[in-house]
């Protein structure tokens, strides 16, 4: 049995001039302990998929089985217990609050985290000297390891990234995979959303999405 498996998922969006499809039947296991890397151009549907298993979006049709549970039947309350208990998100913007220190933003992601968790978070991502800092003052890499803590705080067991290199320069951006290619070794499950090619060698197993489809090309490979 599967962590994560999917089964005939579409989304379709209502608009003001019909209807649009994010998602066109996808169906796909995801193992625990897997690095996926879902790779596609701007519109494609990553981010969609990836809010579909975070719980922040529910399909149209079908199934969404994490350990055999349909999250897709989950209501609102259960939805939001599931992402607290189960899920950490990044995402390309660090969506700290100006105003809070780093060890403050941390905090603020969950209201059972104590200090003490939060610094050991900081600590773990080497930025234990900037607790007292504020956002405006840090660098972008540093400010993505701040959101990195901030997810990783309660040990979710899915770990959902979207675009978490995208407002980062090469070398900050190759930094910010280092820490999540070591995540995933200590048996994390990742899930990242690209389009950055360069990041492949960092995936467990690549997927594509192309028209909001499973591209079932070439570009649909298992990493070294």
């Amino acid at each position: 049995m599967s962590f994560i498996s999917l089964k005939n998922v579409c989304r379709e969006y209502e608009l003001n001039k019909g209807s649009f499809k994010a998602l066109n039947d996808i169906t796909l296991d995801i193992n625990l302990g897997e690095f996926l890397m879902i790779l596609g151009p701007s519109g494609c549907g990553k981010s969609t998929l990836l809010n579909i298993i975070g719980g922040m979006d529910k399909p149209t049709s079908g199934e969404v089985l994490i350990d055999d549970k349909d999250i897709a039947k989950y209501t609102d309350k259960e939805l939001t217990k599931y992402r607290r208990d189960s899920v950490g998100f990044i995402f390309q913007s660090y969506n700290l609050i100006g105003n809070l220190t780093v060890l403050e933003n941390v905090m603020l992601s969950n209201d059972k985290v104590s200090e003490d968790e939060a610094l050991k978070a900081l600590e773990k991502l080497g930025i234990l000297d900037k607790k007292d800092s504020f956002p405006s003052s840090m660098s972008g890499g540093e400010m993505q390891r701040v959101s990195i803590a901030r997810a990783i705080i309660k040990s979710p067991r899915i770990l959902l990234c979207d675009e978490p290199t995208g407002a980062l320069d090469s070398k900050n951006g190759k930094e910010v995979m280092e820490i999540l290619k070591e995540m995933n070794h200590n048996g994390q499950t990742i899930i990242m959303v690209t389009h950055n090619l360069d990041y492949k060698k960092y995936a467990t197993r690549i997927i594509s999405l192309k028209d909001g489809s499973l591209d079932r090309g070439d570009n649909v490979e298992e990493s070294a």
